[in-house]
């Protein structure tokens, strides 16, 4: 296993800044929430794609990916009633795709609870119908610029559509491309109905990368969050990917969220001795 750390939380630096502080703590990672390099990714130039590859390249850590996709710009939503909007939704997630492949990427981690959910007027039928032709047709794009496009279940406090991993699942074997898998989340986990460990050593086989934070919101050690029976599920299953720290709750502070993160994830994610 390899961690990161999402940059989100560190509003105070530059991208640069944080790829040289995740590297100075022990981070191998860094994870970028689009809206923090610009309010649509579509208004980066090439160059600027360059320089944030560079930064990660020059502090010694990798790019892992993207998270947060549709938080900007304003309006996007994968099943609005409009039919302009779901159109501008499908091609800001394949600019998306450009993008994190453009700076060294591999994963994108489709999560946006509300702008994913199902409507009123809508059946939960013809959003799942939706969603599996526009990841259909997003995944071969994901493939040819080398990244994977994954969905992530989340509690039904957040969204009504893709609660559960079980549903994360049927959603990936019904789009049955490459460029499409799921991810799984500590926090999405603590909402569902099946044991964290369990749900880990059920989807492992369709598992592409995995964000850690505890059921509070709050940092991975930061909360009740077992993760000692956790890493013994990953290295269960043999997992050997990432696992980006993903706090939504920033307290204390990113400093500390940072450096005692990584300390508890060594200590119950990694094989003793």
């Amino acid at each position: 296993m390899k961690f990161a750390i999402c940059n989100e939380m560190f509003k105070d630096l530059s991208f640069a800044e944080v790829c040289r502080f995740a590297a100075d703590v022990g981070y191998e990672g860094v994870e970028i929430a689009p809206f923090t390099v610009a309010d649509s990714i579509e208004d980066v130039d090439a160059g600027r794609r360059e320089e944030l590859r560079r930064a990660a390249a020059d502090a010694g850590v990798e790019i892992v990916g993207l998270h947060w996709l549709l938080a900007s710009p304003k309006g996007l939503h994968l099943n609005s009633h409009d039919r302009a909007v779901r159109g501008r939704t499908v091609r800001y997630l394949d600019a998306l795709i450009a993008f994190c492949g453009d700076i060294g990427g591999r994963t994108l981690v489709f999560g946006s609870p509300r702008q994913r959910n199902v409507l009123p007027g809508q059946t939960y039928r013809e959003v799942w119908d939706n969603a599996v032709r526009v990841f259909g047709e997003l995944a071969p794009r994901a493939v040819e610029c080398g990244v994977c496009l994954c969905i992530e279940a989340l509690g039904p406090v957040e969204t009504n559509f893709i609660n559960t991993a079980a549903e994360a699942r049927r959603l990936v074997d019904a789009v049955d491309h490459p460029g499409f898998r799921m991810m799984l989340d500590v926090k999405g986990m603590s909402d569902d109905d099946e044991p964290i460990p369990d749900i880990i050593r059920r989807h492992a086989d369709r598992m592409e990368h995995f964000h850690a934070n505890d059921a509070s919101t709050m940092a991975p050690g930061f909360g009740k969050t077992d993760f000692a029976s956790i890493g013994a599920a990953l290295r269960e299953v043999a997992y050997d990917g990432w696992v980006s720290v993903e706090p939504i709750d920033f307290s204390p502070d990113p400093n500390t969220i940072a450096r005692e993160s990584l300390r508890y994830l060594n200590e119950h994610l990694l094989p003793k001795g």
